[in-house]
């Protein structure tokens, strides 16, 4: 039996419904359930939908219990990398299973309402429990999780059974990228008015402190001024005065410096005669010589002072011009000066706004056009394959009993003024799939249009185009483990045959085609990857199961009370025969031997004998 990536190995249900305990361990391959009415199957069904998300309340509980639990662990082996199991895990902080490792998914359902998710034992969200679970099963039939049923998926399907993923990725790519570039604009255009304001306003600051033409320490030079000026006859007084008393002296007086001359020139005779003034008479003799020079620069001072009212009012206004920019700018010169470069610098930066938006609005055009090429050779293959895809579901369709059914692959576009831009210059919408609007279209019934795949009525129906599509698009589908519920509704014997023959082809099992219209059956194929799980009521149908359970159920007494309980009991051998003659309804030696031809007929075609060399039953 094929070993498959990623299966359902065991499923775990306590008191859902009629069901108190039930643990069921599953196979790779084709696992049928069967039973009588009423003894669970759907059940069973309807507990792995509520690990998809389906609505839980508490009348599903089982009556005398508190709560229900769905546990579902699932097998990873191999590279397991196509279901983006690992990302979806990571971004949600979960652990990434190991190669060979699994993945536990649980469910409780509490009678007050509450609903507690798991995965690998941590609390989750019930949108990420469901979110994971989608990724590996799929249930078809009368619930609501048809994958295939979502036009959203169809692209993507058609895209992976054409082999245009690589095509598809590319577009996506460019799409980003015209993304990123239209978010640049907009943001660009949003900030027009602010970024025009902004500029007006570091113009004028730039230009205020460039028109300055500030120095460091100017500021302190004109202070020292503005007192100079504002002093100036006092200070002229005084240093006249000062010059006097050292030069001039006065009334008859010797000035100062004429008596220092006789006092060191007497100090000097002293040390002529006494060696020992010979040091203090040269330091009088420096005293004499500062002195001169202090009388010189009193007298210079004096002759450069002038009461000058228009050059202290020229220094009054350039201090008030530093204030001002001080209050504006900064503390100090140096910080203005600072102010001023850094909005020069931002000024050049928006200078090139007008530039850059005009490039990325050339940019954009050009991405546009690309998506429109790549959109447009995408759309020509898919349309192709689609064509080639409804012709095989219609084959397949035919082989099961709906032979005047219709099958088409709508592939359309919507006119967008901002779209993407076609060689002939039509602009059409696009998204990161391309520029195509794909579904998927049914008539089940002569005279009836073709319409949306969710719309078939008969659950019968889509259960068995599901099954068609299935079969077609199975290497293509990375869903892992395919359930299907009522895939026998409305179909008899020899059909539910090759319903079984396309079921055991799904998990990939080496073994012979499905009898159609395009096929005799002789030809050896390997199908689909998948674990398949079917409920059905057709002996013909469960021959091919590679894995048997029997879905019963009986009367217990719990406390003096009779309940109903629900068994599950995997086949083989004689019971299995057993359980497939009661399925036949022919409890005599003739039906016990068309039951043994039946599963003769499963095991050859499961064997690769060739159908002209198959008994039949």
């Amino acid at each position: 039996m094929l070993k498959l990536h990623v299966m359902l190995t065991e499923l775990a249900i306590r008191n859902f419904a009629i069901i108190d305990d039930l643990h069921i361990r599953f196979g790779s391959g084709l696992n049928v359930l069967t039973g009588e009415t009423g003894a669970g199957k759907s059940i069973i069904i309807d507990a792995i939908g509520l690990l998809l998300g389906d609505r839980a309340s508490a009348e599903s509980i089982r009556a005398g219990s508190e709560l229900a639990e769905i546990e579902a662990q699932f097998t990873l082996s191999g590279d397991a990398g196509d279901l983006a199991l690992h990302a979806l895990l990571a971004d949600n902080g979960l652990d990434d299973p190991d190669a060979d490792g699994w993945l536990i998914l649980s469910r409780e359902v509490r009678a007050n309402g509450r609903n507690i998710c798991r995965v690998n034992g941590r609390a989750t969200s019930l949108q990420l429990l469901s979110d994971l679970a989608a990724r590996l099963i799929d249930v078809h039939g009368q619930g609501e999780h048809l994958n295939l049923l979502r036009p959203s998926t169809h692209s993507g399907l058609l895209d992976r059974y054409a082999g245009l993923v690589d095509e598809r990725r590319a577009l996506a790519g460019v799409v980003s990228e015209l993304r990123t570039v239209r978010g640049q604009l907009d943001r660009m255009r949003q900030d027009a008015r602010t970024i025009a304001q902004r500029v007006d306003i570091l113009s004028y600051q730039a230009d205020e402190i460039e028109r300055a033409d500030l120095s460091p320490g100017e500021d302190e030079d004109l202070e020292g001024e503005r007192v100079r000026l504002g002093n100036a006859e006092t200070l002229q007084q005084l240093a006249q005065s000062a010059y006097a008393i050292l030069s001039e002296g006065e009334s008859d007086a010797p000035s100062a410096i004429d008596l220092l001359g006789e006092a060191v020139d007497r100090v000097d005779k002293l040390a002529h005669i006494d060696t020992q003034f010979a040091t203090p008479a040269d330091e009088a003799q420096t005293v004499l010589e500062q002195l001169s020079d202090l009388a010189q620069q009193l007298q210079d001072y004096a002759d450069g002072l002038e009461y000058n009212p228009a050059r202290l009012a020229e220094v009054e206004d350039r201090l008030e011009l530093i204030h001002s920019l001080k209050r504006k700018y900064g503390d100090t010169i140096a910080e203005i000066l600072a102010y001023g470069a850094s909005a020069t610098a931002e000024l050049e930066q928006l200078g090139n706004w007008e530039a850059r938006t005009e490039e990325l609005e050339r940019r954009e055009g050009s991405l546009l056009e690309e998506i429109g090429r790549l959109g447009m050779a995408l759309s020509e293959k898919r349309a192709a394959a689609g064509e080639t895809l409804a012709k095989s579901v219609e084959i397949e369709l035919d082989d099961l009993r709906m032979e005047k059914a219709r099958f088409a692959v709508s592939v359309t576009q919507s006119p967008d003024d901002d779209g993407a831009i076609l060689p002939d210059g039509t602009r059409v919408a696009f998204s990161s799939t391309g520029l195509d609007d794909v579904e998927c279209l049914i008539s089940a019934n002569p005279g009836e249009p073709l319409k949306p795949m969710a719309k078939v009525a008969s659950g019968g129906e889509t259960a068995r185009l599901m099954l068609a599509l299935k079969g077609v698009l199975a290497h293509a589908d990375a869903t892992p483990s395919l359930v299907f519920d009522e895939i026998d509704q409305g179909i008899g014997g020899r059909v539910g045959g090759v319903v079984g023959r396309k079921l055991w082809a799904l998990t990939g099992q080496v073994g012979t085609a499905p009898v159609t219209s395009a096929d005799n059956g002789d030809g050896q194929r390997i199908g689909g990857r998948h674990q398949v799980l079917c409920v059905t009521h057709l002996p013909q149908l469960a021959a091919y199961g590679d894995t048997h359970f029997a879905v019963t159920k009986r009367i217990v007494s719990v406390d003096g009370d009779e309940r109903t309980a629900t068994d599950v009991t995997s086949l083989s051998g004689d019971a299995r025969i057993d359980e497939l003659v009661l399925m036949l309804g022919a409890a005599t030696e003739s039906g016990r031997q068309s039951v043994t031809e039946i599963m003769a007929e499963a095991e050859q075609f499961k064997a690769g004998t060739p159908a002209s060399q198959r008994a039949r039953p």
